[in-house]
């Protein structure tokens, strides 16, 4: 099976740019974030025209939302909610084989990494904390699952174009490294990407839009992640990560897409 997730930053503003991702990778599923739209507006028929008729979609107006894109038969759906907001940060779908597939837009926490000053720093800690008491009081490592989507969080020193410089900043702080690692050790969350890629080579999926020119400056971060269980390691086969879209016409997503194979 073949995986991909991309921050898309407005489902309805890049639906093309999914389609280029279709014609040009033919993934099994695509998982979207920050779709940015109520799910009456999401433009489903494109992508049923494409052979993707298994849409699961949780969006709202103006900001974040995801949605499962599948050409793969879809047993279920769930949404869940978190931090008592109804903000549409995460879907799953259970395929007929019993493998689930978690979308997940984890928040981005604000500027200021201080939870006593910053409601949106306190918001982004409390859902990885509360995600992290899911995990195992409901799932197990022997169960196949996928998690992906934008996490929000470069958890590794390459991850970032400046570790050093880096460590005060939303996105890369320790608090947040620990507490994503807490979440990914819960069930032994295998980091996709890092199987492919090994840890001292520089690894980004996201460039800042105020950089005059990203290329050239290149100062990336790795936000966006496939994690697998356990029960579907051994079955990796594949990554990429698609630097080439940062620069896809005509309006680029900053947010670039993951994909991976697996045996499932």
């Amino acid at each position: 099976m073949r995986i991909a997730t991309w921050n898309i930053n407005s489902v309805r503003l890049r639906q093309e740019l999914v389609l280029r991702l279709i014609d040009e990778t033919a993934p099994d599923i695509v998982c979207l974030q920050e779709t940015k739209t109520p799910d009456h507006s999401f433009p489903h028929q494109p992508f049923i025209d494409r052979g993707y008729p298994h849409i699961a979609i949780a969006g709202m107006k103006g900001y974040n939302g995801v949605a499962v894109i599948s050409r793969l038969a879809v047993e279920s759906h769930e949404i869940r909610h978190w931090c008592g907001k109804e903000d549409c940060r995460h879907i799953a779908v259970r395929l007929p084989d019993g493998t689930e597939v978690h979308n997940l837009y984890i928040p981005a926490g604000g500027d200021i990494p201080d939870p006593a000053v910053n409601e949106k720093f306190k918001h982004k800690l409390q859902f990885l904390d509360e995600m992290t008491a899911w995990w195992p009081a409901n799932r197990r490592p022997d169960q196949k699952m996928i998690l992906v989507g934008d996490l929000n969080i470069a958890p590794l020193e390459h991850d970032v174009w400046s570790h050093k410089q880096l460590l005060d900043v939303v996105s890369h702080t320790p608090i947040e490294v620990a507490k994503l690692g807490a979440m990914q050790s819960t069930l032994g969350w295998v980091d996709s990407a890092r199987q492919f890629v090994p840890p001292d080579q520089k690894l980004y999926t996201w460039w800042s839009y105020r950089a005059a020119d990203w290329q050239l400056s290149d100062r990336g971060r790795r936000l966006d992640h496939i994690w697998v269980t356990p029960a579907l390691a051994g079955g990796l086969k594949a990554h990429r990560t698609l630097r080439e879209a940062r620069g896809w016409e005509p309006k680029p997503s900053d947010h670039v897409p993951v994909v991976v194979d697996v045996e499932v």
